[in-house]
């Protein structure tokens, strides 16, 4: 991390020609991922370990309602001095004799993660050992399964954040995750399924972890998928399964942003206090959660992260605001700052955002629909954040029938707009249930939670064969 000096040296270059704001984002990260695969007719393990270190420092600097970001691998003080005068000249084609005064106060932010274990200091056969076990687990699910792959992921992140508002904060973000990787086959038919279990936690999550059933759930999706039918195209009831708040994340949160919001740029522009869900729908982000994957102690520009009501009974209360949107909207910053790395300016994105549970009985839910979709499982997909369109990929699903869940099918997907399915929820369960997810936007890719009961929509497209 740089010295109070340097940071007050650099602030001030990156002023100098007139800037309003100036901001230092400083990071040491250190990344790795451990592979483990069994070779059966060898009896051996082979286990492949990658990553590194990553550190670079960026500098922001706004005037009026312009902004320009640069950064570098090179900290000296020379370095960072001549970066910030270039950028500062790039922003504003003149020489200015504005100088700001100020004094740079550090503050250290509450920590709300506890870390037990910091993964990299642990002996690599111990943790081998707990890979073996999900891999077992996966591997001896079937005779259909032909391989399986487990990956341990370990991130320790240090950041330093310093502006011309006399802020000076650090914080250290740890992060572990694990995902199980099987592959069915049965014939001329290949499947893939997956598991994974995300924390901002050390090595501790793995320990408690059931690694046995971690296997054997990401075993159990590839069978099924492999004996799935492909899914009919129609307009049909949809429920969603709990955890599965992908849909809210991209055809809600996204649109909630302030990056869309203060452009013009989201089909939500100017509602806020007006209905624009159903009201047995709340919705939430809260970065505050203690361990979430999603969470932080300060967001990328400093700011202490909160808990933000967005939705409350189908009323719109808040934005996702970050400090520069804040300016634009002349609202104030909700922590929402974030950024993939030193390689990003920051802007508005998600923490952890889910629906909160409901009063419907969960088996009602499914009893209340007598021909439609239950979607155990979205992969992923995207929205017109202007428009409201999005589009979803349903990994694995399963029609229902009679009020019944019945036969798997595969090859589905979920296409609306999201002002109307916000409405068109008319059941939320009891149950809420969270899922973590990378999150991949302008300002670089970040872990988010989502998170939901099991939901019904009275009716929604459905794509299919």
């Amino acid at each position: 991390m740089l010295a109070k000096e340097t940071l007050k040296k650099v602030l001030d270059a990156a002023l100098s020609t007139g800037g309003d704001f100036a901001e230092i984002f400083v990071e040491d990260r250190l990344e790795k991922t451990l592979s483990y695969d069994y070779v059966e007719s060898k009896s051996r393990a082979i286990y492949i370990t990658n990553g590194g270190q990553y550190y670079g420092v960026g500098i922001r600097i706004c005037k009026d309602f312009k902004s320009i970001y640069a950064y570098t691998t090179d900290d000296t003080l020379e370095s960072l001095l001549s970066i910030a005068k270039k950028a500062a000249v790039a922003l504003n084609k003149f020489e200015a004799s504005q100088s700001l005064n100020f004094n740079l106060i550090e503050t250290i932010p509450t920590n709300v993660h506890p870390i037990l274990k910091v993964s990299h200091d642990l002996d690599l056969h111990y943790k081998i050992s707990k890979l073996h076990k999900a891999y077992k687990a996966a591997q001896e699910y079937s005779s259909e399964i032909v391989s399986a792959m487990v990956k341990l992921g370990e991130s320790d992140q240090k950041v330093q954040i310093a502006n011309s508002n006399g802020l000076l904060v650090c914080d250290r973000r740890i992060q572990t995750e694990i995902t199980v990787y099987s592959t069915a086959e049965n014939g001329s038919d290949k499947q893939y399924g997956s598991n994974s279990i995300r924390s901002s936690a050390g090595f501790e999550l793995i320990e408690n972890s059931d690694l046995t059933q971690l296997g054997r759930h990401a075993s159990e999706n590839a069978i099924t998928l492999l004996h799935a039918d492909y899914c009919k195209a129609g307009k049909m009831p949809v429920v969603i399964a709990s955890g599965m708040g992908t849909i809210f994340h991209e055809a809600c949160g996204h649109p909630l942003e302030a990056d869309s919001i203060a452009k013009g740029n989201s089909v939500f522009c100017g509602k806020l206090g007006e209905k624009i869900a159903n009201e047995k729908i709340t919705l939430i982000d809260d970065g505050t959660i203690p361990n979430a994957w999603g969470s932080t102690n300060i967001d990328d520009e400093g700011q202490p992260t909160q808990r933000n009501v967005l939705i409350e009974k189908g009323v719109l209360k808040s934005y996702l605001i970050d400090t520069w949107n804040a300016k634009q909207m002349n609202m104030a910053s909700t922590g929402s700052g974030r950024r993939g790395s030193y390689h990003y300016a920051p802007t508005s994105r998600m923490t952890n955002t889910y629906v909160m549970a409901g009063e419907d009985e969960d088996d009602e839910i499914i009893k209340s629909v007598e021909h439609g979709l239950y979607v155990k499982n979205i992969r992923g997909g995207s929205v017109n954040s202007l428009t409201g369109a999005f589009n979803f990929a349903v990994s694995l699903g399963y029609m229902i029938r009679d009020g019944e869940i019945s036969e798997s099918v595969k090859g589905a997907s979920l296409i609306g707009m999201a002002s109307k399915v916000l409405m068109d929820v008319d059941m939320v369960g009891k149950n809420l249930v969270f899922a973590n997810r990378i999150c991949s936007s302008i300002s670089g890719s970040i872990p988010v939670t989502v998170g939901q009961p099991i939901i019904r929509i009275k009716e929604l497209t459905v794509g299919g064969r």
